[in-house]
C-alpha cells in the first residue's frame, strides 16, 4: 500500500511539472486558434490535447491520493470540460476549440494547486 502511494506521489510531482507546462502553452495555442495560425499551429494543438490526455491519465490513478482529506479536483467537472473540448475538436470550429482549452484553464490550475498541497 505504501509503495503505491509513493508512485502516486512521483506521478504527481511529474504532472506538477507538466501542468505547468501546459498551462502555459494553453494561451499562445489559444491566440493561433483564433486567427493568428503559424505553420506548426495543427502538431501545436495535437502536442497540448496528447499532454492534457496523459494528465487525465495520470490524475485518474491519482485521484484518490488527492483527494485524500477532501474533494480538492471534482472528477465531474474535469470530465466536463473534457468532453466539452473533444466536441470543439469534432467540430473542427478553431473559435469553439479555442473556448474549449480557454474553459479548460480553470480546472488546470485547480488540478495544480490540489497537487501542490498534496506533494508539499
Amino acid at each position: 500500500m505504501e509503495d503505491k502511494r509513493t508512485e502516486q506521489i512521483e506521478a504527481l510531482q511529474t504532472l506538477a511539472e507538466y501542468n505547468q507546462k501546459v498551462l502555459k502553452n494553453i494561451p499562445i495555442l489559444v491566440r493561433e486558434l483564433k486567427g493568428e495560425r503559424l505553420d506548426d499551429t495543427d502538431k501545436f494543438l495535437t502536442a497540448i490535447v496528447n499532454a492534457i490526455n496523459w494528465e487525465v491519465e495520470v490524475l485518474n490513478a491519482t485521484l484518490d491520493v488527492i483527494n485524500e482529506k477532501e474533494e480538492k479536483v471534482s472528477k465531474e467537472k474535469v470530465n466536463d470540460k473534457i468532453l466539452a473540448l473533444s466536441e470543439a475538436l469534432k467540430s473542427q470550429n478553431e473559435n469553439a476549440q479555442a473556448e474549449a482549452f480557454e474553459q479548460m484553464v480553470p480546472e488546470l490550475e485547480v488540478i495544480e494547486k490540489a497537487i501542490n498541497e498534496v506533494i508539499a
